[in-house]
């Protein structure tokens, strides 16, 4: 068959919206890369400087903007992207998942949610950046700056048991906003680890692009095996 009705018929196999999932993976990694190749060259420098301080009072790069009640809700806020959270909500929806008897999902959910962090911390030992010493820290942190850890396992996370609850919800609102609320949550918890001062605005933008992609990329694994019978099947209707 020649290359392009191989390509034709490739094409009429797979359905638009994975398509343009591929498509929009695709935008995240490119993004990803960039980041990165832009921040071992020092020239994102300039922008992580003026945004981090934009988010401190003037003449004092210790009092971060909107007075000591913002502070304390960015806090709370940036806690939803910690392993301690994120831990015990993945165990809630694997139990709720194995109480409606999709065990196969559970523990494809499981591998998923994993292979993420595992994904987190092989960026984060790649590339070694030092954490901002531009204002003071609003929380502690130990580990290296890119990617944001929060921010990447806060996408991966809550968009990973987004898409895998939505597949077993029929209601095309409800899938909706499965997603949007995930999505709302992970950006939430990148801002705050900037305002916090504990990560660059760069590294942030890499999490959140990084864990979109493999997020989206478990959506589409969990799509061929439901077909292949591997794991329960969506009940889109």
């Amino acid at each position: 068959m020649p290359f392009p009705a191989a390509i034709a018929v490739l094409f009429r196999r797979v359905e638009a919206a994975t398509l343009i999932v591929i498509l929009v993976i695709g935008a995240a990694l490119w993004a990803f890369v960039a980041l990165a190749a832009e921040m071992l060259e020092g020239d994102l420098h300039a922008f992580d400087q003026a945004v981090l301080l934009a988010l401190r009072t003037p003449g004092d790069t210790a009092n971060p903007i909107g007075g000591r009640g913002l502070e304390i809700a960015m806090r709370d806020i940036t806690a939803l992207g910690g392993v301690t959270v994120l831990t015990l909500i993945t165990a809630l929806v694997l139990i709720f998942l194995i109480l409606q008897r999709q065990r196969a999902t559970a523990m494809f959910l499981g591998v998923a949610i994993l292979g993420g962090q595992m994904l987190s911390h092989l960026m984060k030992s790649s590339f070694s950046r030092p954490r901002p010493d531009l204002v003071p820290h609003g929380v502690d942190v130990a580990t290296a700056s890119f990617p944001s850890g929060h921010s990447m396992m806060a996408a991966v996370t809550y968009l990973t048991l987004a898409v895998i609850l939505a597949r077993a919800e029929k209601k095309t609102s409800i899938r909706a906003f499965y997603i949007v609320t995930a999505a709302f949550i992970a950006i939430l918890v990148g801002i705050s680890r900037v305002y916090l001062g504990v990560h660059w605005p760069s590294d942030v933008l890499a999490g959140w692009s990084l864990g979109a992609a493999w997020a989206l990329t478990v959506w589409i694994v969990a799509r061929m095996m439901a077909r292949r019978g591997q794991i329960e099947p969506d009940r889109q209707g």
